[in-house]
């Protein structure tokens, strides 16, 4: 034992730098906006390769020495991550297959999801044909199957519904159907979800779905195949649970502890868990599978002591540790082989390699060689929350972890002691993290996780999991939730139960990050009080604000629909609030509360221009999330986003000012209310001026929403010396009805802004009012080549799109 302390440590001078090499490599390559060419690359690899042989040839492991050996590594692994996603790249769809229809042949590869809208689910194609012809898909691709009527239906039991709904699909089954597809292309906003990253690390190169509905025999089942024999059964035990508890929301609760399909779990216990800090209990964490690791090599260890011709054989303590590594990696694999379980797999499977050799590491050369491990397996785990959360929690518990003496007492005060001290110092150390992460972090976490991970690990993790053997137990495991349930909403309701802060620059956020963990470790009092300087720049962090007079938009990238974020020096407006997704989701939940958290604004006022779902879709959560904003619109009185007293009404001649920028509505007149009209016809037309010099009028945008050729044209005759602006947000989503000649020359803008949804099915923006842009040399922008655009008044010809600054690789390029 002690020679394999010894060699570790003589080998850490080239070992460290060796080890440090494969993160450095790996973080280069993930920011990359390209790709190397082939040759290039290949060049890189062999003359890596060259080098390392040369430097371990050489004997030397310090100085410039293990400097040459960190970039050596390094740009190995540079190469060969980067050679993986021009092989990856190469399987992408071609444009051309775009929305065609293609006839698919293909296996389902996981157990289908079940949303409000029809079932969605990955394949594995086998063959596709466009027009007869064979043509080549992707490997791996992500399908929606939308019922007719269902998408609708808020009666399951409903028979017109029902008949309605997709079949039913199982894992492993092959499947011809008739299909459309599209490249991966998401929203892209600052702090955003990267959906296209999602895609990418899920290996699926394109998503679509099933043409024709369910009624009109769409799909043909051709028999179940021996393949997913996992997923297959994955998708018996959760029909089992579902049967077995039916629609209580426990139901949720287990399905994700056994078989990791979080899909289950409402959106209204996602809240609770994560202002409580306890998401990561809900999924198969690495905490989940070496608790299920420690249990199943204690298990295994009684029963091996019992023989002793066993013992002789073979140690009961590798026994042990073997029949823990193996079980826990079964449990992994059938629930799901998240990132998160691989990541614990890896890890233990090396400590147990270390172990079964007889070598003890220092902990820091077991903890890299880890991170390492599943960086070489999967390399863009590292732009995941989760393997930063894992790794930097384990990392602080090996540095300041009970003393071996303490681990080693059975006393249960003591160890109730380890216990809190352990979870007080991975909350603290964390919440710098999580605040860089998330922009949020929970206050109650602490009190929470003290209860919930020893009654979710300990009694709810082992009855779900033995119902699987004896489906009662399913009961006692959904009263354990419950009790659990009734703690977690308590704290929930507390009002300072979250704290939300600006979210600072990564590089501040490194800083507290250090700074955390330098605040837990067992330093000197100066070193410690040194920790918590450094996290203060983060959060005191503000992002900067217009000056005086001055003001902005953010023109969010929500798809087909309209949200505009307007700050002026202390004011913030939003101007609509983007689409209606789904029955479950919609921009406010997604895109714009996260976006407003993590700029910490309050919203002073809304103004949700008509009644379309594209444009007051996400306002829900919105005024849930800021209670204390204004609301203005061209809404009916008695519709449900108007309260009485809440809203106010829309009319041509309302202005305010805001810190020196002008406000004012042109649109529409109070008779237009008494019109029959559609609601595109009652837009709200904002007008936004900033102060130019001497007071006068200076940078101008105009806002206006879904007007059509008829207000535009009464706007110009009634308003046109007021229409002229330097931005315009295009009428309509640049729609055929819309963008008049007449219009656009009042208003003679110098950008003009399309916010639609990529690849749409209204064909938005249309050819005709596209070419008038032109035709007047007018800058035309639009959310699917721009993604969200950021516009300042101080530099009214400056844009900044959202997918050319964090311009990555896997980022999908819109044909033009």
């Amino acid at each position: 034992m002690q020679q394999g302390t010894r060699q570790a440590s003589g080998h850490a001078s080239w070992l460290v730098p060796a080890l440090l090499g494969v993160p450095l490599g790996t973080a280069i390559q993930v920011v990359q906006a390209g790709l190397l060419s082939a040759s290039v690359l290949g060049t890189m690899l062999v003359a890596g390769v060259v080098l390392f042989w040369c430097v371990c040839r050489a004997g030397r492991h310090q100085g410039p020495y293990a400097v040459a050996m960190l970039l050596v590594v390094a740009a190995i692994v540079f190469a060969q991550i980067s050679g993986r996603a021009l092989l990856f790249q190469a399987q992408a769809l071609s444009p051309a297959l775009e929305g065609r229809d293609l006839q698919l042949t293909g296996i389902v590869s996981a157990m289908p999801q079940v949303t409000d809208a029809g079932l969605r689910f990955p394949m594995r194609v086998e063959q596709a044909r466009l027009d007869g012809v064979l043509v080549r898909l992707p490997p791996r691709i992500l399908v929606g199957w939308y019922g007719d009527g269902w998408r609708h239906s808020g009666d399951d039991d409903d028979d017109a519904a029902a008949a309605a709904r997709p079949p039913a699909l199982v894992a492993g089954e092959r499947w011809q159907m008739v299909v459309r597809l599209k490249a991966p292309h998401g929203n892209l906003n600052p702090f955003g979800f990267d959906y296209e990253l999602w895609m990418w690390a899920n290996d699926w190169q394109a998503s679509g779905y099933v043409r024709g509905t369910p009624t009109d025999g769409t799909g043909v089942r051709m028999g179940q195949t021996w393949r997913h024999p996992v997923e297959w059964a994955r998708q018996q035990v959760r029909e089992r649970i579902a049967a077995r508890l039916g629609r209580e929301r426990q139901a949720g609760w287990i399905t994700a502890l056994v078989t990791g399909d979080q899909n289950a779990i409402e959106q209204a216990d996602w809240d609770v868990f994560r202002a409580t800090g306890v998401a990561h209990l809900m999924a198969i964490s690495g905490l989940h599978v070496t608790m299920f690791a420690w249990l199943a090599g204690t298990v295994a260890a009684a029963l091996w002591r019992r023989s002793a011709r066993c013992c002789l054989a073979f140690p009961a303590p590798h026994a042990a540790l073997l029949a823990g590594l193996l079980l826990a990696t079964l449990y992994a694999v059938f629930s799901g082989w998240g990132v998160p379980s691989r990541r614990t797999i890896w890890m233990l499977a090396w400590v147990s390699l270390l172990r079964l050799s007889g070598r003890r590491w220092p902990w820091p050369l077991v903890w890299l060689t880890a991170a390492d491990l599943v960086l070489l397996i999967d390399p863009w785990a590292l732009t995941q929350a989760g393997f930063w959360l894992s790794f930097v929690a384990v990392g602080v518990l090996f540095a300041s972890g009970v003393p071996q003496e303490q681990s080693a007492s059975t006393g249960l005060r003591v160890r109730a002691g380890a216990m809190l001290r352990e979870q007080a110092v991975i909350t603290l150390a964390l919440s710098p993290l999580v605040l860089l992460l998330f922009g949020q972090v929970s206050l109650v976490g602490l009190l929470a996780n003290l209860l919930a991970i020893p009654w979710v690990t300990l009694v709810v993790t082992p009855l779900a999991m033995a119902g699987v053997g004896w489906a009662p137990l399913w009961d006692l495991a959904g009263w354990a939730v419950g009790v659990l349930s009734i703690w977690l909403q308590g704290l929930a309701q507390l009002r300072w139960a979250t704290l939300s802060l600006a979210m600072a620059p990564t590089g501040l956020g490194a800083v507290a990050v250090l700074g955390g963990v330098l605040l837990v470790l067992r330093l000197p009092p100066a070193l410690r009080l040194a920790g918590a300087a450094l996290m203060l720049p983060a959060l005191l962090w503000q992002h900067p604000r217009p000056a005086h007079g001055q003001f902005e938009l953010l023109f969010a990238d929500v798809g087909q629909g309209n949200a505009v974020l307007v700050r002026t020096a202390s004011h913030v407006l939003l101007y609509d609030a983007g689409p209606k997704y789904s029955r479950e989701t919609d921009a406010g939940q997604r895109v714009l509360v996260p976006l407003l958290r993590a700029l910490d604004l309050q919203l002073d006022m809304l103004v949700l221009s008509h009644r379309d779902t594209d444009h007051v879709g996400g306002a829900e959560a919105v005024l849930a999330q800021q209670p204390g904003a204004a609301l203005r619109s061209s809404l009916a009185p008695d519709h449900v986003l108007n309260p009485p007293g809440r809203g106010r009404r829309c009319e041509a001649g309302q202005q305010w000012h805001w810190d020196g920028v002008d406000f004012e509505i042109l649109h529409p007149r109070a008779v237009d209310y008494d019109r029959v009209a559609k609601p595109n016809a009652l837009s709200c037309v904002l007008r936004i001026s900033a102060t130019g010099a001497g007071g006068r009028t200076g940078t101008t945008a105009l806002l206006v929403g879904d007007i059509e050729a008829a207000q535009e044209a009464r706007l110009v005759a009634d308003a046109a010396p007021q229409l002229a602006a330097d931005l315009l947000l295009v009428p309509h989503h640049g729609s055929k009805t819309s963008s008049s000649a007449v219009f656009l020359d009042a208003v003679r803008p110098r950008i003009a802004f399309v916010q639609s949804g990529y690849r749409n099915r209204f064909g938005h923006p249309a050819p005709e009012p596209t070419a008038r842009y032109r035709q007047r040399n007018i800058v035309l922008a639009d959310s699917p080549h721009c993604g969200a655009m950021h516009w300042r008044s101080e530099f009214p010809l400056l844009v900044r799109c959202e997918r050319m600054v964090q311009r990555r690789y896997w980022h999908h390029i819109a044909p033009p």
